[in-house]
């Protein structure tokens, strides 16, 4: 398969990237070989690519091409995520996979361990303190800073497709949020279900459902 990804790294260049980060950040007589990160650097390439040309923007896609910067903070955080994910579906080293988790966390302020599926189109906007724990996710899901999604006695939200969580927002516990909801800035989802095309603005004992007919603007669908 032909990648269209024009990225400012090639696959070599990623790998030994990412592990010199990593041995950088964790100098614990355990390193990370750029050896090792290869097969999950090529397996994450085309998921970042099938992501990323989704995006109607021009520093995800040119009109052609899928686009990657490794110095573009949201893209990386977002690349970090699959590859971490990529290496953890391939059986790689459990150390490697926590470190490059952790690396994200570190750089980016984001908490998306790798064991978390999100779905194959996704965007992080800013992703400062966000939290995206191990709920079901769909397609063109979008989560902006310091949101979070997270359970409530052991039990994780399922989002529909075109979910978009606004800055400091959060869906908590046993919920079922339909297609094409968007959950307003610092409101809160919890244990409640939310049916397609709701705007969702509170928290749970002010809550305001609206109805969301407009899709998020940054999707080529």
């Amino acid at each position: 398969m032909t990648l269209r990804v024009r990225s400012s790294l090639d696959a070599a260049g990623l790998a030994a990237y990412a592990a010199a980060q990593v041995n950088g950040m964790f100098p614990d007589g355990d390193p990370v070989e750029a050896d090792v990160l290869m097969p999950a650097v090529e397996g994450a390439l085309p998921r970042l690519e099938h992501c990323f040309v989704h995006v109607d923007n021009k520093y995800f896609f040119d009109g052609e091409s899928a686009v990657f910067r490794h110095l573009h903070g949201d893209q990386y955080a977002m690349w970090l995520y699959l590859l971490s994910n990529e290496l953890y579906r391939q059986g790689g080293p459990a150390a490697a996979c926590s470190k490059l988790f952790l690396l994200n966390k570190a750089l980016h302020g984001i908490d998306a361990f790798h064991e978390v599926e999100l779905p194959s189109i996704f965007l992080l906007v800013h992703p400062l303190g966000t939290v995206l724990g191990r709920g079901t996710y769909s397609d063109y899901f979008v989560a902006y800073q310091r949101c979070g999604i997270g359970s409530n006695r052991d039990v994780y939200p399922t989002l529909g497709r075109h979910v978009t969580l606004r800055p400091g927002s959060a869906v908590l516990g046993n919920c079922t949020v339909g297609d094409h909801c968007q959950i307003a800035a610092e409101s809160l989802v919890l244990d409640r279900d939310l049916p397609d095309h709701t705007l969702y603005i509170g928290n749970p004992k002010t809550a305001t459902l609206r109805r969301q007919d407009a899709s998020f603007p940054l999707w080529r669908v």
